[in-house]
């Protein structure tokens, strides 16, 4: 977090999310303007939507920070199109902006809402933590959703961010959209650096990662295609984070970071999911993170390695 506090996420993310309204015919999104005055970006709901549209939407949920591309990766028989995430400041960009931390209802809605928002609303205790406030004229918020917003979701938000409707921007990403999937897979470094969190490993001795996950097809089916989201992280996801540690507590966290550590590993998401009557707070919160890790201890020189690949569970998971 060193120099954070020079670091405006609205500021960075602002040109993106312009440039993607801007491109919006381009990209198979919709605007349109909301009843309150929001501007509200349709990535999937009555459009298509696609992979670069989710691409630049996970940049905006990087608060700007973040860079996302394709690549490939040969490790896999089936699954070879792969998201890979690098980010400048990634504590920041991670938990600070992209982390889908803000949980908004009202009546048959909810969502759970990432992007630089949350860095002015301040609902969640991880900012304390972080010592980081953004403030701004004009904000975004990403909800996972494929329900546009109630009036009262919009107020409230408007509300917590002391930004008037007219200046807030709703991307709404469904999880069965291409756009959806892209940017939820795209959080395969979030992932790590929340799970680093839950182990209580000191976040300032965290310098810099590296993510990457197979691109899973999307689902029509909401069940099916968030477990295919969250099992790409989980049996295919590597990470590489460089920290400065003792070797000792770098080879600790190499054991304890895969998804294999937890209790609840060994079934596709969505079995796990449904066994639970669909509470994630009922799941184990150690299960969310990469399947494979490589720990760099800065101080020293060395790597040591966690996890493994299951390709046997990621082809159940994505149909193969």
């Amino acid at each position: 977090m060193k120099n954070a506090h020079k670091i405006s996420v609205n500021q960075l993310s602002e040109p993106l999310v312009e440039a993607l309204i801007n491109d919006a015919d381009l990209l198979n999104l919709s605007v349109n303007k909301h009843n309150s005055g929001a501007t509200i970006v349709d990535a999937g709901i009555d459009t298509t939507g696609g992979l670069e549209a989710g691409r630049r939407i996970a940049e905006i949920c990087m608060g700007g920070l973040g860079q996302v591309v394709f690549t490939q990766n040969i490790g896999f028989k089936n699954w070879l199109s792969s998201i890979q995430v690098t980010a400048k400041q990634p504590v920041l960009s991670c938990l600070g902006s992209q982390y889908a931390g803000w949980a908004l209802s009202h009546e048959k809605f909810f969502s759970l809402g990432s992007g630089p928002a949350r860095s002015i609303a301040q609902r969640e205790d991880i900012f304390k933590e972080m010592q980081y406030k953004d403030s701004a004229q004009k904000t975004v918020l990403v909800l996972e959703t494929d329900k546009i917003p109630p009036l009262e979701v919009i107020e409230k938000v408007a509300r917590d961010t002391n930004i008037k409707p007219e200046n807030l921007t709703f991307i709404l990403t469904p999880t069965r959209s291409l756009a959806g999937t892209v940017q939820i897979v795209a959080r395969v470094l979030e992932v790590a650096l929340h799970k680093l969190h839950t182990l209580h490993f000191p976040l300032n001795q965290f310098v810099d990662g590296i993510a990457s996950a197979p691109l899973p097809p999307p689902s029509p089916d909401f069940l099916t295609g968030m477990g295919r989201t969250n099992d790409a992280i989980l049996f295919g996801g590597f990470v590489q984070l460089f920290v400065q540690c003792s070797d000792e507590v770098a080879k600790k966290l190499a054991a304890e970071l895969p998804s294999c550590a937890s209790k609840d590993y060994g079934k596709p998401f969505a079995e796990v999911f449904k066994a639970v009557n669909m509470d994630f707070y009922q799941i184990d919160p150690l299960l969310f993170s990469p399947a494979k890790v490589t720990i760099t201890n800065l101080s020293t020189g060395k790597s040591f390695f966690g996890g493994a690949f299951n390709e046997d569970l990621l082809d159940q998971s994505l149909g193969a």
